[in-house]
Order: structure tokens, then sequence, then C-alpha cells
């Protein structure tokens, strides 16, 4: 556990944030899942950057995306080595969240295969891995087994929780399930509920890996892995992470090899094609197929209603504040349905901004344009450190910055930015590609 700062949260420019490597907290009491099972006894992997403050007033709760971990930023890996995080353009000194500043915490999620619990963590109950036999879980549990996390690091209220995908939806789950422990939420390409489209698309992935052979109804540890179906999972998943846009850009209908003629032979003849195998053969290597049937479903049963009539009752008792980016180019997450959720806000008189960012990257803008994000995140969380430094009582609060700009205000979605022309390998990478700590 990181131990408090001794000046109130002011950093010296050339201090370097500690990083706390993979930690491991075990969770002997258990937890309770919205499914009505119940998981006898939980351990939670997280990693921390920075330091606490005094006052406990400078917490961020970071949530990883789909196939992401708890290794955001820069620091130790599981055996010590430093290695670079999936989101060091957003996080680390001198970034939008400022590991200097803030306290930063991120939690490998429940059901996850990177040191949390879940299908691949051997059931105590019969000492073989749980498979299969391991109980549905969803968004809401996901944030109930991160609550406690807080609690052993002694944080109360977190100045901020962020997520980009399904990271967001833990985020928006946060800002529902705990508002008392979060002042500002910020949600960046995600949505309150999946439509029908991503949702089909989760399934034809699942599909693929329930059809390969080796999957053997989830029981296939120690034997051969059904990476044919994962692979294929994957490739189809990794379309809907980038836009039309951006695939024109990098690949067209260029063939690989500089061929100038086509094999006439079932063969990987397109860049595409050659790029999208090599995306399934890597993520193979370090994910596990139980865990992305496990977390697409979780995605899938998501809905910020949920237990209510609309988002608008559930949020009419939050006092979080908020902070909502898109993209325009994302069709996975679409900006009508973000929209939704900030009509829904305002409607109950909450305070949101909201803006959509013009980008050709399609779902992969929240890895992949740093900078837009941050002159709307970074003046957000600084006026939010603020307040929170003015109510516990410290005099020497953080300079507020002027309000990030509103939709209304934001660049024109009709005016994109240009592609990257760049080649695949010579893209940035984005979190689905960092393998976990």
């Amino acid at each position: 556990m990181t131990s408090p700062s001794d000046n109130g949260g002011r950093v010296d420019a050339v201090t370097q944030p500690i990083a706390s490597g993979p930690q491991r907290l075990a969770l002997e009491s258990g937890l309770d899942l919205v499914s009505g099972k119940r998981l006898a006894r939980i351990d939670i992997t997280y990693e921390t950057w920075g330091k606490l403050d005094e006052t406990g007033t400078n917490a961020v709760l970071v949530c990883h995306a789909l196939t992401g971990d708890a290794h955001v930023a820069t620091g130790p890996g599981r055996n010590g080595e430093e290695r670079p995080g999936w989101w060091d353009v957003m996080v680390g000194p001198d970034m939008a969240f400022d590991t200097r500043k803030y306290f930063l915490i991120c939690c490998n999620v429940l059901g996850g295969c990177s040191g949390t619990t879940g299908p691949e963590s051997i059931d105590p109950a019969t000492e073989m891995p749980y498979g299969l036999t391991f109980p549905l879980v969803t968004i809401e549990d996901m944030v109930n087994a991160q609550a406690p996390v807080l609690d052993h690091l002694g944080v109360k209220k977190l100045v901020a929780v962020v997520g980009g995908s399904v990271g967001g939806m833990q985020a928006l789950a946060w800002a529902k399930l705990y508002p008392e422990r979060v002042r500002t939420c910020i949600g960046v390409a995600t949505t309150p509920r999946l439509g029908a489209q991503a949702i089909g698309f989760n399934e034809v992935g699942r599909q693929a890996i329930l059809a390969d052979p080796n999957f053997r109804g989830g029981d296939y540890h120690g034997k051969p892995q059904p990476e044919q179906g994962l692979a294929i999972a994957r490739m189809v998943g990794h379309i809907t992470y980038l836009s039309d846009e951006s695939m024109r850009a990098k690949f067209g209908r260029r063939l690989q090899d500089d061929r100038a003629y086509h094999a006439f032979d079932f063969v990987t003849e397109f860049e595409v094609e050659s790029y999208l195998a090599y995306q399934g053969r890597k993520f193979v290597d370090r994910f596990d197929a139980n865990t992305y049937l496990y977390m697409t479903k979780a995605m899938d049963y998501f809905d910020l209603a949920s237990g209510f009539g609309s988002v608008r009752e559930a949020l009419a008792d939050s006092p979080v504040r908020w902070l909502l980016l898109t993209f325009s180019s994302d069709w996975l997450f679409p900006t009508y349905q973000t929209q939704g959720l900030v009509d829904a806000l305002r409607a109950s008189d909450k305070e949101v901004s909201f803006a959509e960012i013009p980008s050709p990257y399609g779902h992969d803008a929240f890895l992949l344009e740093p900078e837009e994000q941050r002159r709307f995140v970074e003046p957000f969380l600084e006026r939010a450190l603020s307040e929170a430094r003015l109510e516990a009582g410290v005099t020497h609060p953080a300079i507020p910055a002027e309000q990030p700009a509103t939709a209304e205000h934001a660049t024109p979605a009709d005016e994109p930015t240009p592609a990257d022309e760049s080649a695949p390998a010579e893209q940035p990478q984005s979190t689905e590609e960092v393998e976990p700590s």
C-alpha cells in the first residue's frame, strides 16, 4: 500500500511518481453476485501510481477495457521489470492524469485472466480451474469487487473514476452504485447499454470459441487450447475497434508483399487479411478463451437503467459531476448512445460536460487521441481536485482551470482530422494489443 505524502499532495517537479507494480488483495469474505450466486473467496490484483495525499482527496480510479489489465502506466511488471502501460499517453508525469499530482489506481476486473479471480483460477472446492463452472459476472460485480481495494488503500472518496469502452461502463456503474464515493465520472467512448449490433458481434466471437473442437466445454487447461476460435473472435472484435476511414488509410485493397496479381487460391493475400491474422495469433498468447466469453457477456448484460425505469431514475440521487467524450467515427459505441445519457442527466439538472471529438480512428480513438482528450480532461479534473481540497480545508488548493468545452464548443464533427497513413506496425498500440503485467 502506498503511503500518504507529507506535503498535502504537492509534488516537486523532479520527483518521480511511485509505481507499486502488481499487488494482490484477498477478499476472504467473498462476494455476492448479481446473479444470486456467491464466490466464497476472491483475489483482486491491482496497481497504483503516485501518492495519496494527506487529505485523501487526489485518488483517481482507472477502469480498463475488455482485454486490458491493471498495468495502465509504465511501472514494474510481474517480475519487477519496467514495462510500458496501455494508457501511457494519458497517465504519467505531465500527462492528463498526472501521477505526480494524482494517486492512480487500476484493478484487474473480476472474471478476467490477469491475476484477479476468474475462470482460469483454481476452484477451492475442486482444486481445479473453474472453467465454465465459474459464475457469470456483471459490470456491477466488477465494481463491487473494486470497492474493497479502495478501502484497503484508505481511499474514502475518488476525485474521479474514469474508463474507456468497457472501462467506461464500469465508471458509469460506479457513479450509480457508489455515488457517495465518487466526485466526478469521466466516461470515454462508452455507452449506458450496448446496441443490437455490438451484442451481435460479441455473439459471433463467442460462437467461434464454442465451436472450436479444442474448447471441450471450457475444460481445456493442460490440453491444446481453443486457439483458432479465440483468434477468430479477436479478428472480428478488432474490426469493430477500427473505422472504415482508418482501414482504408492503413490497407486499402493493397496486396501484401508487393504482389501484383491475385493467387486464385484461398490464401492470405490482402494486407488487411494479414493484419487481422497477426492480431489473432498475438492475442491467443496472452488471453484466455473462457475469459473472453465471460467478459463479452458482462458487456451484453450491462444496462445503466437496470433496476429502475430509466437512466434518469437510476441516477436521480447521484451528485456526481460528469465528463462524457465520444469519437465521430466510433460505430461500435456510437455518439447517439452517449447523447441519450447526456440528455437524461441534463433532464435531472445534473452537471455534465459532453463533446464528440472528430477522429478517424473509430472506437480505438480513446487510445490514440491523447491531446484531444487532454484538453477536456485536464481542466475538468483540476477543478474537481481543487474543490475536494477546499472542502477538506487545504489552504493551498490546485489552481482551478477553465471549464472544458462542451459539445457546442468542440471542434465540429464534420471536420475530421486527416487519417494516419503510416503502416499498421507503426500505428500506436491499443489496450487490446498491450500484454498484461
